[in-house]
């Protein structure tokens, strides 16, 4: 009888052998991003990374040869994520809006929210921007830091607004927020409420120091209303 080799079930090695390359590496970020939120910088390795994405140390390393690259890959994975979520507003030519036309509080609620989601991830970006030699290779820094430049050179600005220095205070304030909540939020609504005290403050920052609040009636009006 002759048996085709289409007939024989493949073996767990042939199905890993078999595994698309670009989804195995996304199992293994994906798990390296678990291993982070949980452990931080200091519990990362490839042999546990490997174990929780469920492939062999062997294969993880063909992918990513050391902790810094699965750390860096974790960078423009986090870089990557808060584009599409907090600039998710474009003009047809895929710039950022005008912040006069651009909804300002959900910028900072996407901002807030993903910080307070994912508080190890986002300390871990933020450190490695701020040691970088140039933080402008950063997708998400170099967008932020336009949107900045373009909100203080437009008509709904205050004078004298130094971009760089207040998108690393704001940057900074939405990535390290978390760690304070993090060991006084004992509940998802405690949670919850630091949220929504962050989102506040930081809107009464750029209503009362960075933008006129006359051309924001609906956000003075959020604001008073708390």
């Amino acid at each position: 009888m002759v048996i085709s080799l289409e007939s024989i079930p493949a073996t767990r090695e042939g199905a890993r052998r078999r595994r698309n390359p670009e989804a195995t590496r996304e199992e293994i970020l994906a798990a390296a991003r678990t291993v982070l939120a949980s452990d931080g910088p200091d519990g990362l390795s490839l042999s546990k990374v490997a174990q929780l994405a469920g492939v062999n140390r062997g294969t993880a390393y063909q992918h990513f040869e050391t902790r810094e690259d699965l750390i860096k890959a974790t960078v423009a994975w986090v870089s990557e994520h808060l584009v599409e979520t907090v600039f998710g507003h474009h003009d047809k030519n895929g710039n950022s809006l005008d912040p006069s036309v651009q909804p300002v509080y959900e910028v900072i609620s996407g901002m807030v929210d993903f910080a307070i989601e994912n508080p190890e991830l986002g300390r871990i970006w933020l450190f490695e921007i701020l040691s970088s030699d140039n933080p402008g290779n950063d997708p998400f820094f170099k967008q932020f830091m336009q949107a900045t430049q373009t909100m203080a050179a437009s008509d709904v600005s205050e004078d004298g607004i130094d971009p760089e220095v207040l998108s690393v205070m704001l940057l900074a304030g939405y990535f390290l927020w978390p760690v304070w909540v993090r060991g006084r939020a004992r509940s998802k609504k405690e949670r919850h409420a630091m949220s929504q005290r962050m989102r506040r403050e930081v809107l009464r920052l750029l209503l009362h120091g960075a933008l006129r609040a006359e051309a924001f009636p609906q956000l003075e009006k959020l604001l008073k209303e708390g």
